[in-house]
């Protein structure tokens, strides 16, 4: 009996092996084994060579290695320009201009902090020659209104400061909580909705003070800040900014004799890795590694294969970005399109296609499921309904707090 031979799909298939490759295959599809030479080119933009910047660019680089290895998009392969804002807004305004100036790139995967991905909005969102940004961590309530080509992937400190509320109100049972923000974009949007929600459920603010990294060089620069919130009853300390400044707060607050708990939003993830001081930490999140799904949980196990460490919330969400661009690119068929040689004038055309099919996501085509959850954007380019899960760091991890 003569056997048919099995199709190029079939052959790359019984090539690979792997979970990663599998939840690939699933979520995009397989295409041709013989890759165009040509690739299929995303911006990724963060502050990649700082700790907050590191799982983005490293599952980034994951979704891609796995996309290809599973024959890219339509045959073509999928490459990365990487490019470091330093997570400061006028080095990002110059790496947005590089990325919408260059005719190879479709969209940008970035950027991580909220003032970076504002002030780079206003470049992304050129009206002549706009190129979708889809941010993988900025919360501030501002990026809402930065532009049609804004998307991001994360919940607003909208949906955060509430959660934290919430946690702090009726879980832990605390009523005079205290809130030292960082004076930016991220700092004070998390003040504006944390301190609302505490205070509707009959809470008080005892203290709600504003820092400056900047300022914060000397060792008791937090003291009298600290000192008038324990003198007032303060029983919740809530730091509303990064983890380098949060790990200076939570010192100086244990140095002062204050021992109730502390709490946060994703910005201080990274003090997961500040040994025993930060254990028992509360911090909100849209992903964490113990997260209860399959998909998520391929992605940890893969993620820790290839890195020998655990993702954060940023890894999870630019791993969904990307994998949901593909889903873009494939359906509006911007593959084939796009010139071999390309240009601005071909590029903004693709770009174009590629913005309004996001903006259907949800509403008249499927929300995308990723890793960290179910992807619906509204008319604002904001996820809509996404979860926000509070996590507890214990011995270096982040773990669903119960």
């Amino acid at each position: 009996m003569k056997r048919t031979a099995p199709d190029p799909a079939t052959r790359c298939m019984r090539r690979r092996t792997g979970r990663h490759i599998l939840l690939a295959a699933a979520l995009i599809g397989l295409g041709a084994c013989a890759a165009d030479p040509q690739p299929i080119y995303l911006g990724i933009a963060g502050p990649v060579s700082q700790p907050t910047g590191r799982s983005l660019r490293l599952a980034a680089e994951m979704a891609v290695a796995e996309i290809n290895e599973a024959g890219g998009i339509d045959g073509r392969r999928l490459a990365l320009v990487i490019k470091d804002d330093e997570a400061r807004p006028d080095r990002a305004i110059e790496v947005a201009t590089e990325l919408r100036n260059d005719p190879r790139i479709l969209a940008v995967i970035g950027h991580i902090n909220s003032a970076a991905t504002l002030a780079a909005a206003e470049i992304y969102n050129a009206e002549e020659n706009g190129v979708v940004e889809i941010s993988p961590a900025s919360s501030s309530p501002r990026v809402t209104d930065a532009g049609p080509w804004t998307f991001r992937v994360c919940p607003s400190d909208l949906q955060h400061g509430p959660v934290l509320a919430e946690w702090t109100y009726d879980r832990l049972e605390r009523r005079k909580a205290a809130i030292l923000y960082a004076n930016d974009d991220y700092g004070r949007g998390l003040l504006g909705s944390f301190g609302d929600a505490f205070e509707q459920a009959g809470g008080v603010l005892v203290a709600r003070d504003p820092f400056l990294p900047a300022l914060m060089e000397a060792d008791d620069a937090l003291d009298p800040y600290l000192e008038r919130a324990i003198q007032r009853g303060m029983d919740a300390l809530v730091i509303a900014g990064q983890a380098e400044e949060g790990l200076d707060i939570l010192r100086a607050a244990r140095r002062l004799g204050y021992d109730g708990p502390v709490l946060g939003a994703d910005g201080i993830t990274g003090m997961k890795d500040a040994g025993p001081i930060a254990n028992g930490v509360f911090i909100t999140s849209a992903f964490l590694p113990d997260r209860p799904t399959p998909e998520a949980q391929a992605f940890v196990e893969a993620y820790v294969e290839r890195y020998d460490e655990l993702p954060d919330h940023r890894g999870a969400m630019a791993y969904d970005a990307i994998y949901l661009l593909v889903r873009a690119l494939r359906e509006v068929n911007a593959v084939r399109k796009q010139h071999a040689e390309p240009t601005l004038n071909g590029a903004r055309t693709v770009r174009r296609e590629i913005r309004d099919y996001l903006a259907t996501v949800g509403r008249t085509t499927p929300p995308f499921e990723g890793v960290s959850g179910t992807i619906v954007f509204d008319e604002n380019g904001d996820v809509a309904g996404k979860d926000v899960a509070v996590g507890i760091i214990r011995d270096g991890r982040i773990v669903t707090a119960s």
